[in-house]
């Protein structure tokens, strides 16, 4: 397996990228219900209102067309509609301002706007927040941390016919240990994560190696996975939400085979989209 873009090479004539968080591992869920909402109800002490803020939490970054935003895009939502309806965030405008233009959303990249704003008091209480998530997120048993089922069966179906890459937006160790821990990185053959760019960057890339645009899809439960897919050029098949194991099997049934057969594009792509955007009220 390849460790960066510039070691990788295609071997195959199709790309079949997976996500992971939400659309391999059913990892998702448990991720924003026990961590990234609590993490922020205690860094900005809103424990007067938290039933009703991590409902909301969990809204935003589940179950509607805002599943799967980044973390610092969704905390910046959140916190906007919280300093409106329950209690006044200060200097949120810088936060804001932050998440919608900074070219990197990361936790480097909110060391780096500290450095260049030392005495802003909101930036480092995002930072704060974001690594207490990561730290919750380890601390959570591996119980918790699961595949969905028929992923790893999936995958390795899928490596006879095509390359696999993992692009994903979540934090690298994390995904190398949950794909290591469950067998499922043998079935891949590079492994993108946050700090290798965006989803639609590292798609990008990979085109550069060779492939055709009409040989890639790209595996994901989330609009933003669709983005990324559409500003390539390459198809998308949807992991549905509370549907991942039909998803999965119908993937090995007939997603691949279209790929294959260029038969995947049309019809059953549009097909595809409608019941993804169905599914999140899209």
């Amino acid at each position: 397996m390849a460790g960066n873009l510039t070691d990788y090479r295609k071997q195959k004539d199709f790309l079949v990228c997976v996500d992971s968080d939400g659309c391999a591992m059913d990892t998702m869920d448990v991720k924003h219900i026990k961590c990234f909402g609590p993490c922020m109800v205690t860094e900005w002490g809103l424990e007067k209102w938290r039933d009703e803020i991590l409902t909301r939490w969990n809204e935003i970054n589940l179950y509607t067309m805002t599943r799967g935003i980044n973390r610092f895009k969704g905390l910046s939502m959140a916190l906007q509609e919280i300093s409106k309806k329950y209690t006044a965030i200060e200097h949120l405008e810088t936060l804001v301002k932050w998440a919608a233009e900074s070219p990197e959303l990361s936790n480097d990249a909110v060391k780096h706007a500290i450095e260049q704003n030392p005495g802003s008091v909101i930036l480092k209480k995002t930072l704060n927040w974001s690594l207490a998530v990561n730290e919750s997120i380890n601390a959570l048993p591996e119980s918790e941390k699961l595949p969905f089922e028929g992923v790893k069966e999936a995958l390795a179906y899928a490596q006879q016919y095509a390359d696999v890459a993992i692009v994903s937006s979540a934090n690298l160790g994390a995904v190398l240990d949950e794909w290591e821990l469950y067998g499922l990185l043998e079935h891949t053959d590079i492994v993108l994560a946050q700090d290798a760019g965006s989803k639609a960057f590292c798609i990008g890339e990979l085109l550069k190696k060779g492939y055709a645009p009409d040989h890639v899809l790209m595996c994901g439960d989330a609009p933003g996975d669709q983005d990324a897919a559409k500003k390539n050029g390459v198809f998308y098949y949807p992991i549905l939400v509370k549907h991942e194991k039909e998803s999965w099997a119908e993937f090995m049934d007939k997603g691949l085979k279209h790929l294959t057969e260029g038969t995947y594009g049309g019809a059953y792509q549009e097909k595809k989209t409608a019941a993804f955007l169905n599914n999140l009220g899209g």
